[in-house]
């Protein structure tokens, strides 16, 4: 069965998702609410940055609906707001983790592993395909249309 287009509000939702995991701090506090349920306090200690840092970026989470909290007396615990969260963070490090082990198995041939890469489309380092107009005067500067 095929899913329909997205809306434009369905785009913009998921647009936001994404842009709120494009954050490393972010990233890295989703990681451990991911182990387990953290109050600010814990999650600042084990990420080194402040209560005041990590209090202003569970509110951007829990403003997204990827963090949900739980009130114990004082204390507020936060942890991911549910599976799908799990999910989508699972699934983006497996596509990381993926990619990272298919550039370590590319190999290098023998005595080439200091040697820089060649950038040009045939091969021969050098810049194909970009030239420059010479001025009438010589200069090197653009030559403008008359």
């Amino acid at each position: 069965m095929r899913r329909q287009p997205l809306s434009d509000a369905s785009a913009a939702a998921l647009a936001e998702t994404f842009r709120a995991l494009g954050d490393l701090t972010r990233v890295r506090m989703l990681d451990a609410l991911a182990r387990s349920e953290l109050c600010v306090q814990d999650l600042a200690a084990r990420l080194h940055l402040t209560e005041s840092a990590v209090s202003h970026q569970l509110r951007l989470l829990r403003n997204m609906r990827l963090v949900r909290t739980r009130r114990d007396g004082r204390l507020v615990f936060y942890a991911l707001d549910d599976q799908h969260i799990v999910g989508l963070f699972e699934q983006g490090l497996e596509h990381v983790e993926e990619r990272e082990a298919a550039v370590k198995s590319i190999s290098v041939p023998a005595g080439r592993e200091g040697l820089p890469r060649r950038s040009s489309a045939n091969g021969s380092g050098a810049n194909v395909g970009l030239t420059r107009r010479r001025s009438r005067d010589g200069s090197g500067a653009k030559a403008g249309r008359s």
